[in-house]
């Protein structure tokens, strides 16, 4: 079975919900794509777990994955791909023990769905997952193809994870949300550095200064790695961020 796409009335995609729909079984997911197509979402069925792993999920808002697949089960795709995707993923599954729910809440998943399940009951599960995300604003900041997911504490290029440390984010993130403001070494620190298990956090300020420093300068190189270099250092002032 090929890949299926399907979605609302044509030209208004830009404003659609994307859902993937992870499952092996054709009912399951012709019952699907039917009852989310109807309620306006651009859909994507795919019927084989491990060519997810290699997809683009960057715009994908919401994934329905099945457990019980061959190959690859849900549980194994969820911790390969849950470091790159931020968006809801709910398991649908034929498996009732308790145990499996805890693991799958415990891999990352935002819900858990035994079948068979009422199309009602989980209409209104996706329509909540997706509302939840609209209101909240999921702070996202864009730069051509760079990513920042300040709720996720991610930054992402064309999907690629930047695997920033905590310290580079956090350098990263107060740059980016004030684009084109120079940032001295020591203004950096103190907000972003400032504390008891900084190696920084000493009583010097040239140290702190070259924690900053080292710190910036990881970033670039993992930024510059996937294309992009962001961060523009100001001489004799400090450093910021280019829109």
């Amino acid at each position: 079975m090929a890949d299926v796409h399907a979605g609302g009335s044509p030209g208004d995609d830009r404003h659609r919900a994307s859902i993937l729909v992870v499952d092996d079984d054709p009912r399951i997911t012709t019952l699907l794509m039917a009852a989310l197509s109807k309620d306006g979402y651009a859909v994507t069925v795919v019927n084989e777990s491990r060519k997810v792993v290699s997809m683009e999920l960057s715009s994908v808002d919401l994934i329905l994955c099945d457990v019980m697949m061959p190959h690859m089960d849900g549980f194994a795709l969820l911790a390969a791909i849950r470091e790159r995707v931020s968006c809801p993923i709910i398991f649908l599954t034929a498996k009732t023990d308790e145990d499996s729910a805890v693991l799958a809440y415990g891999l990352g998943a935002d819900d858990y769905i035994r079948k068979p399940f009422g199309i009602a009951e989980l209409r209104a599960k996706v329509r909540a997952r997706l509302s939840q995300g609209s209101r909240r604003g999921r702070p996202l900041l864009h730069f051509g193809p760079l990513d920042m997911d300040l709720q996720a504490r991610q930054i992402r290029v064309d999907g690629r994870n930047a695997n920033l440390t905590d310290a580079e984010y956090r350098i990263c993130a107060l740059l980016a949300e004030h684009p084109g403001r120079a940032y001295a070494p020591m203004q950096i620190w103190e907000a972003c550095l400032a504390s008891e298990d900084d190696p920084a956090a000493n009583d010097t300020d040239s140290d702190a200064t070259a924690a900053v420093r080292v710190h910036l300068s990881n970033a670039r190189r993992k930024l510059k790695a996937l294309g992009v270099d962001p961060i523009r250092t100001i001489w004799s002032v400090g450093y910021q961020w280019v829109a």
